[in-house]
């Protein structure tokens, strides 16, 4: 700390003892504030849950009581409570109750993966998958064929989602009534065979959910359960809060169960999806009866369980090659990618919740989707004002600059997640080819044009690793898994990725006064990690852990030796 940083925190130390000791004291650490300076002190005090002082060993130890706990980190470097500011929480949660396909890299790898998992299953009962990605993953660059499910599970209903795609069987195709005369459902595609015109097994965007329907739901013992493990697995990664990217009304009801019974070790604040799916099914005039009836805003909640908007979507993604571009495909430029919502029912859906104070974050990719969702916020503002709100675009993968400037002007918010490039990157360059895949996640540019505050870093989880630290990895170096290099222009600082999982992540919830940095009066979210993220090589920034989790002065995560 500087000269003047210590008496500052002196000051602050001697003020709190007045006011009683602190329940427990952190000393001999390398606590990284994330505070304005970005100040490194060496010891905190904690009382109630909160950062009574944060200063130098002396002055912490000085206001110990009899009853205070003194934690010796023998010189850890401690960062605050991490924050995912885009991850499908629950899913982590289904870990236990899916087929795991997210390490398999070929094809047949995959069918024995899901004929073990068949084999262990009653006939009849649904195979559900957990998130992966065959196109980037298997070395067959594909998704698995209708055929090759049949094989691998004669006697069950195959489910298995990618993300904006499902595959499924013939099994679940007949369940859900699916034939080769079934329409395409608005927002959705069911893909067929060219010579047969039957369903192939992949179903892309609304065509999902003919089949998700169907899956019976868990109890509510089954979701607390898968709640309560998918917490504690953020956790196993320094994390500490999360925004959760698209929660349903079931899921958010299970959010409140746990949260009553004081388990919930993960703050979240919830991006709301009403209907379950992205684009909602309801018509316009319920959509806004909806709205009317519901009672509560978006920021609505407590510190352990809030609303943070509501989420919808525009497009597909970059390594589905359904992202909309404004420029089209390399191989084919009248092809432009895909929008899920026709424009003008997306506009009167942005307006409509504007209309009754929640604020709206979508999922947009390509730079024409970013288009579409800046255009309806544009229209949305000139009614009532979204300045000051945040509203956000969610990904802003392929943003360009004019339309950072236009989200500025307009106080929008980008959370991206670079974590995309780590295995994923070379599928966006064979897709849209090296230059766009050079310019994907721009965060030098988004922070230079928009500002640290209004931009922020997630994961998009189980789409990519959760693994914060690979992430800013990735954001640091711009190399993927394979050491391959994409965009080395848009490389940030260390500081500027710890601030894009703290300080500036804590603004998606409005919570920049309680979390995201270690201050007096902050909640005591800390991470402790095995290595000083500041001074270790490059190379080295992935393979930091989390060696210790602790949310509100509570650990609620320790990684025991060896692991």
């Amino acid at each position: 700390m500087s000269s003047r940083d210590s008496r500052s925190a002196s000051l602050r130390a001697s003020e709190s003892i007045s006011s009683g000791h602190p329940d427990a004291i952190f000393i001999n650490g390398k606590f990284i504030t994330a505070d304005v300076s970005f100040s490194v002190a060496n010891a905190v005090a904690v009382r109630g849950g909160r950062f009574l002082a944060v200063g130098s060993a002396e002055d912490i130890r000085s206001m110990a009581g009899p009853s205070t706990t003194i934690v010796d980190l023998n010189g850890a470097t401690v960062l605050p409570g991490l924050i995912d500011t885009h991850a499908h929480v629950e899913r982590a949660g289904l870990l236990k109750h899916t087929v795991q396909l997210n390490d398999v890299s070929t094809v047949a790898q995959a069918l024995a993966r899901i004929s073990e998992h068949a084999a262990q299953m009653p006939k009849g009962r649904w195979i559900r998958g957990g998130q992966w990605h065959p196109i980037s993953q298997l070395a067959e660059k594909r998704f698995l064929t209708r055929e090759e499910l049949d094989r691998a599970a004669p006697n069950n209903p195959v489910c298995l989602p990618i993300g904006h795609f499902t595959l499924v069987n013939s099994e679940a195709l007949a369940l859900a009534g699916i034939t080769k005369d079934t329409p395409d459902p608005d927002g959705g595609i069911i893909h067929r065979d060219k010579t047969t015109g039957e369903c192939n097994g992949t179903l892309e965007e609304a065509a999902e959910d003919l089949v998700h329907n169907l899956l019976p739901a868990w109890s509510e013992d089954e979701q607390d359960d898968q709640l309560k493990y998918a917490m504690q697995y953020f956790n196993e990664f320094g994390l500490t809060s999360a925004i959760s990217a698209a929660v349903d009304p079931a899921t958010l009801r299970a959010h409140q169960r746990v949260r009553q019974r004081g388990q919930a070790t993960l703050r979240i604040s919830a991006m709301y999806a009403p209907t379950g799916g992205l684009n909602p099914s309801m018509t316009l005039d319920e959509w806004e009866l909806f709205f009317s009836r519901i009672g509560v805003a978006s920021d609505f909640g407590d510190d352990w369980l809030s609303y943070s908007g509501v989420k919808l979507q525009i497009d597909g993604g970059m390594t589905l090659r359904t992202a909309a571009m404004r420029d089209g495909y390399p191989d084919d430029r009248n092809y432009k990618g895909t929008i899920v919502i026709e424009p003008a029912r997306f506009n009167a859906l942005v307006a409509t919740a504007n209309r009754y104070g929640w604020r709206v974050g979508v999922h947009a990719v390509g730079d024409a989707a970013i288009d579409t969702v800046l255009d309806a916020y544009e229209l949305a503002d000139a009614e009532r004002s979204i300045k000051g709100r945040r509203f956000i675009v969610i990904h802003g993968s392929l943003m360009r600059r004019d339309q950072m400037e236009r989200a500025r002007k307009l106080d929008v918010r980008v959370d991206a997640q670079t974590s995309f490039l780590w295995d994923k990157a070379a599928t966006v360059a064979r897709f849209l080819g090296k230059e766009t895949a050079d310019r994907a996640f721009p965060m030098r540019t988004m922070i230079d044009v928009m500002g640290l505050d209004a931009v922020a870093q997630g994961t998009d989880y189980p789409i990519n690793l959760v693994n914060p630290f690979v992430n800013m990895y990735v954001m640091v170096t711009r190399k993927d898994k394979n050491g391959d290099v994409f965009g080395a222009g848009e490389r940030i600082t260390r500081e500027e990725a710890i601030r894009l999982y703290t300080s500036s992540a804590s603004r998606y919830s409005f919570a920049e006064e309680k979390t995201g940095t270690i201050e007096p009066g902050k909640y005591a979210d800390m991470t402790v990690i095995s290595d000083d993220i500041l001074t270790v090589p490059e190379e080295a920034i992935k393979d930091i852990v989390a060696v210790r989790t602790i949310v509100e002065g509570n650990t609620v995560f320790e990684r025991r030796a060896g692991k």
